[in-house]
């Protein structure tokens, strides 16, 4: 039996035994008219709308899909306008001289219009794992898929439900193969098909799952969620560039907290922060810092304000670098190369499982280096200090370690009020401090023998 018949099968026998959790899996679709669904052209971009006007007119049929037609049934902005269509990928480069073909696991066309690019798939179809354009791992994990089919084919391909509604450009109506417009009304994350071949197929998807439950505050679906703990350690085998960018959408989504929230509570964050995850169990303060860290960014996202991906990373592994610079200090290690050697360690062995790139890592041991200097500023070099180009970085990260509970003895607040005051109160601030005396060298001049 093929994939595709096995996925219908299986989700057949689910809708009957567990019909209230799995809602809308016979092949029949629910088409929901314009009159049904908010969906508004005036708020689908108008790049997105060029393509699917060409693809319809030009005779293929053509579909905005996924989390555009998603975030629109919720009132919310779309950031991406994905779209789904019969096209070959080939025809779509025919059609568009703005576009090229990419991707090498999934086969399909970028249109670019200008710094805005519309992303454009062919229709996927199931298979059983042989013939052309397919390359499935020993472990059931899909390398290559480039089988060709129909919207009826396609949406069981994608990932949840509420990222499998087509709206259709030539009578403006949504398609809706699996329950996902009620789904979306619900609050309801679901998954497509049996959780534990697709989670084979792709373990990022439970990362997907996270993802999408924290940035919509949607609730997992039990069958959804229930296979995490079995099939986390499969992460491993993901590429850690990949797992980089996973990370990323989840910790900047402004729903940050959140995440991190639903990650510890499924067991899937000691997969991609092992070394994080073990230093949670003996240091609460550390904990409680990757919290701040985390609302300080989804603070800043709701304001419109610039983040750096650096910042939540040293705040995640700041724990884990403390606990490693300790350990070589129980040893005899002098402090400056205790902590140096922690810190790249600590680097090193991170980024094999999740690739932050140097970009980063090297903010990053700023951020980390100036700690210190911060934590015991001296008279001569406090004001030197505030012109460092990674301040502001170390400086509100040394605030973020106060608030997580570490006693510093409020040195956060006098960095505060150095920046604050204004010369007179800078040199008042300043006489509070006491440069550390240096040792006196000695003469290396013998003094002459008194002569007799």
């Amino acid at each position: 039996m093929s994939f595709l018949n096995n996925l219908f099968s299986r989700s057949r026998s689910a809708a009957k035994t567990r019909a209230s959790e799995n809602p809308g899996q016979d092949s029949a679709p629910r088409i929901y008219s314009r009159a049904e669904h908010r969906v508004s052209r005036k708020y689908i971009s108008e790049s997105a709308l060029k393509v699917l006007y060409r693809l319809n007119g030009a005779g293929f049929k053509a579909y905005l899909v996924g989390g555009a037609v998603r975030d629109l049934l919720l009132d919310r902005e779309p950031k991406d306008f994905d779209i789904a269509t019969n096209a070959h990928p080939e025809e779509i480069r025919e059609l568009f001289r703005n576009s090229r073909l990419i991707g090498r696991r999934f086969r399909l066309a970028h249109v670019r219009f200008g710094r805005e690019i519309i992303e454009v798939a062919t229709f996927r179809a199931g298979h059983d794992g042989g013939g052309d354009g397919v390359s499935i791992a020993d472990g059931g994990r899909i390398l290559r898929d480039n089988v060709y089919g129909e919207i009826d084919d396609d949406v069981w391909r994608r990932d949840f439900t509420a990222n499998a509604l087509y709206y259709d450009i030539s009578d403006f109506s949504i398609v809706d193969y699996v329950g996902g417009f009620e789904d979306i009304n619900q609050g309801k994350l679901r998954l497509i098909g049996d959780p534990q071949r697709r989670y084979r197929e792709d373990p990022v998807r439970m990362l997907r799952a996270i993802r999408f439950a924290g940035k919509l505050d949607f609730s997992i679906d039990r069958y959804t969620r229930r296979s995490f703990e079995h099939h986390g350690a499969l992460l491993k085998d993901i590429a850690p560039a990949r797992l980089f960018d996973e990370a990323l959408k989840m910790f900047h989504s402004g729903r940050g907290l959140q995440t991190f929230s639903l990650l510890e509570e499924y067991r899937l964050f000691g997969h991609l922060f092992p070394l994080t995850m073990e230093n949670f169990l003996d240091d609460t303060s550390s904990h409680q810092l990757v919290i701040e860290a985390l609302q300080n960014t989804d603070d800043r996202l709701s304001q419109n304000m610039s983040v750096n991906p650096a910042f939540i990373f040293a705040a995640i592994l700041w724990g884990a670098l403390q606990s490693r610079r300790e350990s070589y200090l129980a040893d005899g290690v002098p402090e400056p190369e205790a902590f140096s050697v922690a810190a790249d360690e600590v680097i090193v062995e991170q980024v094999r499982r999740v690739a932050i790139p140097r970009r980063f890592t090297t903010i990053v041991r700023d951020i980390w280096f100036l700690q210190h200097r911060l934590s015991k500023p001296t008279r001569k070099r406090a004001l030197k200090l505030i012109e460092h180009p990674r301040f502001r970085a170390a400086y509100d990260f040394l605030l973020l370690r106060e608030r997580a509970g570490e006693q510093l003895n409020g040195i956060g607040s006098w960095w505060t009020d150095l920046q604050e005051e204004d010369d007179a109160g800078k040199s008042k601030l300043l006489e509070q401090l006491h440069d550390p005396k240096r040792p006196r060298r000695r003469s290396r001049h013998r003094r002459k023998k008194p002569t007799d």
